[in-house]
């Protein structure tokens, strides 16, 4: 561990992953922080509650498809979501810089309140700090949210088993490349757009799947190869994704192709990743591609049925030309301020 914070800590990469073991799972852990799932879950009498909490500082604030107010909504939701939860209620709060626009302030929280009314919850709470003009850049929100585990789902990150297949619910790679485009002024035409958006509903259609459904994540900080590390080490098995099978939008993939990143490794912040019984696979894939956000999904690998064995690659990717090779885990952070 280094002496002091640096940016890649909140890359969802390796080094996230360092400070997570390093300072805070020592000090605060316990049986349900140590799943390290997008959300916890407790139980409150007979019923089953998904709790989450995120903070958001995306740069920047405003980026096409979305901003920091529905950003920082369906990122809570979608926490819920992959735990298999329909959201109730959330927080917000907000700190905001001396000197930021009340009229920004206005739009941000008016897409907070569309983006809730879409996901079938309520801004029940929150709070709000003013800092000095140059303390922070603009406008930070937190939000958390609780919501009800779906009856029949039982959804944990070390859940998946030898043979399931994977899904992903659309295109890959959509929103950090949005904001890279929006941030840089790379000047794509017809500009790039974020997916951000909620995945309640993915879930609530598969649900009645119940113990079919053995893992689901959001591939948010760290895309889908971070997502895909995290489940293939709390699960103890070893996943493989075939390359040309990840959807992803030719717009996006020549940016990415320009700029030397892989869209495996970029954020996205409308999307769920789904590990499924093999022989519920396609039924999943039938009723996610009904839903409009759904449309483009596809399955993208398995679990391999051999044993997982220490130290060996968890993760494979068979290319386009047929070989395989180790998928990594990203150790910096190519892109900073996504979430």
């Amino acid at each position: 561990m280094h002496d002091k914070i640096h940016l890649n800590m909140g890359s969802g990469g390796l080094a996230s992953r360092e400070l997570l073991e390093e300072v805070f799972l020592p000090l605060l852990g316990n049986e349900v922080l140590n799943l390290l799932d997008d959300s916890a879950e407790i139980a409150l009498g007979s019923e089953r509650i998904a709790f989450t909490t995120d903070s958001f500082t995306v740069h920047p604030i405003f980026f096409p498809g979305g901003n920091i107010g529905t950003l920082s909504v369906c990122g809570t939701v979608n926490d819920l979501a992959a735990k298999g939860a329909t959201p109730v209620a959330l927080s917000a709060a907000f700190t905001i810089e001396e000197g930021f626009p009340i009229a920004d302030l206005r739009t941000i929280v008016h897409s907070m309140r569309d983006s809730a009314d879409l996901a079938g919850a309520q801004i029940v709470t929150g709070d709000t700090k003013v800092v000095g003009k140059g303390v922070m850049d603009g406008i930070f929100i937190t939000t958390s949210g609780i919501g009800r585990v779906l009856e029949g789902l039982h959804i944990f990150s070390g859940g998946a088993r030898p043979s399931d297949l994977i899904i992903i619910s659309g295109t890959a790679a959509d929103h950090g490349v949005a904001i890279l485009n929006a941030r840089e002024k790379l000047g794509f035409n017809p500009e790039i757009r974020s997916d951000v958006a909620p995945v309640h509903r993915i879930v609530e259609r598969i649900s009645h799947l119940g113990p079919q459904i053995h893992a689901m994540r959001d591939p948010t900080r760290g895309g889908i190869a971070g997502v895909l590390h995290e489940i293939a080490r709390a699960s103890r098995v070893t996943i493989k994704i075939v390359e040309d099978a990840v959807p992803v939008r030719p717009d996006v993939r020549a940016c990415c192709a320009l700029l030397g990143l892989d869209p495996l490794s970029i954020a996205n912040e409308g999307k769920l990743i789904i590990f499924t019984a093999p022989e519920s696979a396609e039924t999943v894939l039938e009723c996610v591609r009904k839903l409009p956000e759904g449309k483009e999904a596809a399955i993208i690998g398995e679990v391999e049925a051999e044993p997982y064995s220490e130290g060996s690659p968890p993760v494979i990717l068979e290319t386009s030309l047929g070989t395989r090779r180790f998928l990594p885990l990203a150790e910096g952070e190519p892109l900073p301020r996504i979430c």
